[in-house]
């Protein structure tokens, strides 16, 4: 009967890296791993996930807790750490709270059944309720988008993206910079919509620029919202800025069509700059602030599975600070300097 000890003898390696390789559990390099899994197919052999969980307790099951999963950023951190996981050999249970709508029943109820080996909460901001609770129940939680107290958190600095994006502007020799931000969220998520338009505030103040109460504007989102909200900003030729600072590039897109509905050419009359490298932003030759996004989601299954190879859970080892996670410009044909035409009427 085929065993652990015909694979490895197959693939060169060892039998410990055979099963961390066919387990997902442990370090073992790509190329190791395909050439262990490639064996165990030529040979035919087929691990058995029933009496491995058996043996070792364990579900080969991780959680994964998103507020949207229709949402193109929380789409894309999906994207990046499921390559992982399943590659690691494990299932994903989805957890979609749609928006507040089944926030109390996961958190209360689905992920405290002790069905899972591991959870992964996607810009979820827990009370210290919330998180005593789930860590009582003894698995490894990494939080994407915000610090989680106690838990192993993987963040970008939200202020730090809204001041690049304007200092860029800034830079160009831009004066007349606008914010289209997002909606305040709720105290359940991350205060991302306010931290990048403080961000935005804060290089305006260093800068010693105006910043007009009707230059900064709410919206969701979205392409159709940014797009509807700043028409009336663009709307008036005596009163309108030279650039707009947008919280996402999907946003930004919907600044650049209504830019273009009202004659005005992007960026000779407008610069506009957004947030995320949306693969939609390279049509739009948008200039944006790369979060890398499906990194993140990577960055997160990788420290999860770190945590699950360890022996076990010591609640005496203090969790490091939370991991900050690069961000950069990327400059496109969306910015440029301001026309050296001044509006006659600005004062």
């Amino acid at each position: 009967m085929l065993g652990i000890k015909d694979v490895a003898l197959a693939a060169g390696v060892s039998q410990a890296t055979a099963s961390r390789a066919l387990s997902g559990r442990g370090s073992v390099s790509q190329s190791t791993r395909e050439r262990v899994r490639a064996a165990a197919a030529e040979l035919g052999f087929q691990v058995s996930y029933h009496a491995s969980s058996l043996a070792t307790g364990r579900s080969r099951n991780i959680g994964v807790v998103l507020p949207h999963v229709n949402r193109w950023y929380f789409s894309t951190v999906l994207e990046g750490l499921t390559r992982q996981l399943i590659d690691a050999g494990y299932d994903l249970t989805l957890y979609d709270f749609q928006g507040d709508r089944h926030r109390k029943t996961v958190l209360n109820d689905f992920l405290l059944r002790k069905r899972l080996d591991g959870v992964i909460t996607v810009g979820l901001r827990l009370g210290d309720e919330d998180a005593t609770r789930l860590l009582s129940l003894g698995i490894p939680f990494v939080s994407i988008g915000g610090s989680v107290p106690g838990i192993t958190s993987l963040l970008v600095d939200e202020h730090a993206i809204g001041r690049l994006a304007a200092e860029h502007l800034i830079s160009l020799g831009h004066k007349r910079i606008a914010h289209v931000g997002g909606e305040h969220e709720s105290k359940s998520y991350f205060q991302v919509s306010r931290s990048r338009r403080e961000g935005y505030q804060a290089a305006m103040e260093s800068a010693g620029l105006e910043q007009r109460p009707e230059w900064s504007v709410l919206s969701d989102y979205t392409v159709n919202g940014a797009y509807t909200t700043v028409k009336s900003l663009l709307g008036d030729p005596y009163n309108r800025p030279t650039a707009i600072c947008c919280a996402s590039d999907e946003m930004a897109i919907g600044v650049i069509l209504a830019a273009r509905d009202l004659g005005l050419q992007v960026p000779e009359q407008l610069s506009v700059i957004g947030v995320d490298k949306h693969p939609l932003g390279t049509v739009f030759g948008l200039t944006t602030v790369d979060q890398f996004v499906e990194d993140q989601g990577r960055r997160a299954a990788l420290t999860l599975l770190d945590a699950l190879s360890a022996p076990h859970i010591d609640d005496s080892i203090s969790l490091p600070a939370p991991i900050e996670l690069p961000v950069r410009i990327v400059a496109r044909s969306s910015t440029a300097a301001p026309s050296s035409s001044p509006n006659p009427t600005f004062h």
